[in-house]
Formats: structure tokens, C-alpha cells, sequence
């Protein structure tokens, strides 16, 4: 069983995890609406994707 010969300081702990932290998500502007989407994914407010309307979007009532 592997178990470390020294206490990992914090400078060393810190350096690992300098590459574990969140990415913010890549939005577009859709071309019909203009409201902020995710690319290649059907816009959920008007239901189009490449500039064709793909799904029927009912009036919340």
C-alpha cells in the first residue's frame, strides 16, 4: 500500500490543483431571438436550430 514518507505541504497541494476549477460555459447569441444559447443545441426559447424551427414551443399559460 502506497502511503507518503512526508506531509504534502500546502504550496505543493496547491500547485496540484491549479488546473481543478470550473470553466465557464460557451455561449452564442441565437440568430433568431438573440438570446444566449449553447452552441450546436436547439434554442429553447423560439425552438429553432439552424435557422429552422425544430420543435413546437407552447405559450406558458
Amino acid at each position: 500500500m502506497a502511503v507518503p514518507k512526508k506531509k504534502v505541504s500546502k504550496q505543493r497541494r496547491n500547485k496540484r490543483r491549479t488546473h481543478f476549477k470550473l470553466a465557464a460555459p460557451n455561449l452564442v447569441a441565437c440568430p433568431k431571438c438573440h438570446t444566449l444559447k449553447l452552441p450546436h443545441v436547439v434554442c429553447m426559447e423560439c425552438g429553432t436550430y439552424d435557422g429552422k424551427e425544430v420543435v413546437k414551443l407552447e405559450e406558458a399559460k
